[in-house]
């Protein structure tokens, strides 16, 4: 049996998870870093409040799970990408409780451990991934040992535009700004008309949230549509281009499933449209809920065990971190499909 614990701290989320090697999470535990209404979070506080709490959820990680450290196998952790200053204050934690507790490092791409953790939790084989979050938006698929990208953001993630709208509007970040946008958008009745900007698979979200701050921020315009109508639109605007795209990487790859993973993968609106989509295929959908959508350490540690299980490991002198690590850049040692 093999036993692994992942390390997870690439945005404002802090996660610790234990996982046995068949799969099992024997822990998953989380502390969110959470501004001010109207503020999104610095690099530098987020890593400050990593480095606060770390250590205290590796300990109530191990009590959680009933474990010690002599139990644990390997210690797996987030190289990228993501924000710099939080990924380096997990990895330096990571890379003293590897000497301490003498245990080998592996490093994992954190969009590699979400599609891992989707596959895990759903028990889909082989899906056209939707791939959406605050730092990421991809429409992947697996091919040839690696995850190929088919189409992608242009410039801001989905996430990152609901963010950034939730700021404009002053709603608050507790429990995430993308999920007050969602339970807003419930209430919407009026459609505002956004620009829809798809470009083969690839899409783009700077230009509708240019169009939709200016109306948020006109007087004359609040007029006639009310916020919880600007959060409706915006909703359906990024979500029919997502949809979209996924639905053309399907048919190109000649594929029925579909998985959203990611933060934004949550939103029940999102998940609706895909399976409207999948059924006029004949096709299945997939999606999981916050516990493992949202970012968390046991994505990190089953990841980790999938390169670790094959003998793979990051010498300690190679356990950088870095913002930019792309989906299509690992080696996907562990399937033969």
């Amino acid at each position: 049996m093999v036993i692994v614990m992942g390390f997870e701290g690439s945005a404002n989320k802090l996660g610790i998870g234990i996982v046995k090697d068949d799969g099992t999470i024997l822990s998953n535990i989380r502390h969110t870093y959470i501004t001010p209404p109207g503020e999104g979070f610095l690099p530098k506080d987020t890593a400050e409040h990593h480095r606060s709490w770390i250590i205290s959820l590796v300990k109530r990680s191990l009590t959680e799970s009933g474990l010690t450290h002599k139990d644990i196998d390997c210690l797996a952790y987030t190289k990228g990408p993501g924000m710099g200053p939080p990924l380096r204050s997990v990895a330096v934690t990571v890379r003293m409780l590897s000497q301490l507790w003498k245990k080998p490092i592996v490093a994992v791409n954190h969009c590699i451990a979400h599609i891992e953790m989707g596959r895990l939790i759903t028990g889909a084989k082989n899906p056209t991934v939707l791939y959406v979050s605050g730092g990421n938006t991809q429409v992947i698929s697996y091919s040839l040992k690696k995850y190929r990208i088919f189409g992608e953001t242009i410039d801001i993630a989905v996430g990152n535009c609901l963010d950034r709208f939730a700021r404009v509007i002053n709603i608050p970040n507790d429990p995430s700004p993308g999920y007050n946008i969602e339970q807003l958008a419930k209430k919407g009745k009026n459609l505002v008309e956004l620009p829809y900007v798809t470009k083969g698979m690839d899409v783009s979200f700077g230009g509708i949230l240019s169009n939709i701050e200016s109306i948020a921020k006109n007087p004359v315009r609040l007029k006639e549509y009310t916020v919880e109508d600007l959060c409706y639109s915006l909703q359906e605007t990024v979500f029919s281009m997502l949809v979209e795209t996924a639905e053309r990487a399907m048919a190109h790859c000649g594929q029925t499933e579909i998985l959203a993973v990611g933060g934004v993968g949550c939103n029940e609106r999102l998940q609706q449209m895909i399976n409207q989509m999948v059924s006029q295929r004949n096709g299945q959908s997939f999606a999981i809920d916050e516990r493992y959508c949202i970012d968390n350490g046991a994505m990190i540690a089953w990841a980790g065990y999938l390169i670790f299980k094959n003998n793979i490991t990051t010498p300690l002198c190679e356990t950088s971190t870095t913002q930019r690590f792309r989906t299509d850049q690992v080696e996907v040692t562990w399937r033969d499909d």
